[in-house]
């Protein structure tokens, strides 16, 4: 792919992720990117990108490729199993804060991905914001000393009410950034999102959560 067509992409990719925060992903049509984007071809997100769908995920990828590359600068042990649930939530949520903060000024990132965190077709996803080591497969026995004894149905629930907790905030201070009235820095925000998780997820289990089937979502 040419130099060209790598800076439409982005451009693309920056007017949709824009709108979608600002007005909600099925508000925006396709015509209304291309032209916010400046091009006057229409047809644009078809020929960089296929359908609709492709750019969606072609944004979600962007950003966890911006998160991968920010994680593997954290001198963090790279056995997550040798981890304890404080490393492991700050493994996922400090490169996350991070890319947010490396956008420029004003940023859409955090709004668009909350947003996005409530479309089932991109659940696939958004789960590589957390790779695959981390969440692997033999995931139950890679979780940390904390959480043993915890049922699996309510470690799943509150990582999905965290998950939604997490953009949700960051979403909420990415306007307040946009806006010149933000108080502390990004960095302080994944500390305070970090304790959170932490006390959340560790938090003893003092009801049955049988209301609650994770396997069919």
């Amino acid at each position: 792919m040419s130099r060209h067509s790598d800076k439409a992409r982005e451009v693309l990719l920056d007017a949709a992720e824009e709108l979608f925060a600002l007005h909600g992903i099925d508000a925006v049509s396709n015509r209304k990117i291309t032209e916010h984007a400046g091009t006057a071809n229409h047809s644009a997100i078809k020929y960089h990108f296929g359908s609709r769908a492709d750019l969606l995920r072609a944004m979600v990828q962007r950003a966890v490729g911006d998160v991968y590359a920010i994680r593997e600068k954290l001198p963090l042990n790279s056995d997550v199993s040798a981890l304890n649930l404080r490393e492991q939530v700050t493994l996922y949520t400090l490169p996350l804060v991070y890319s947010f903060d490396a956008l420029p000024k004003p940023s859409w990132r955090a709004k668009f991905l909350f947003q996005a965190l409530l479309r089932p077709d991109l659940t696939d996803v958004l789960a590589g914001l957390v790779d695959e080591d981390f969440r692997g497969k033999d995931f139950p026995r890679r979780l940390p000393p904390e959480l043993e004894g915890l049922p699996d149905v309510v470690i799943s629930a509150r990582a999905k009410i965290l998950g939604l907790m997490l953009l949700g905030l960051c979403a909420e201070y990415e306007d307040s950034v946009n806006e010149g009235e933000q108080l502390g820095t990004w960095e302080s925000v994944g500390y305070f999102l970090i304790d959170s998780v932490v006390g959340m997820m560790a938090a003893p289990s003092t009801s049955p959560a049988d209301f609650m089937d994770f396997s069919q979502r």
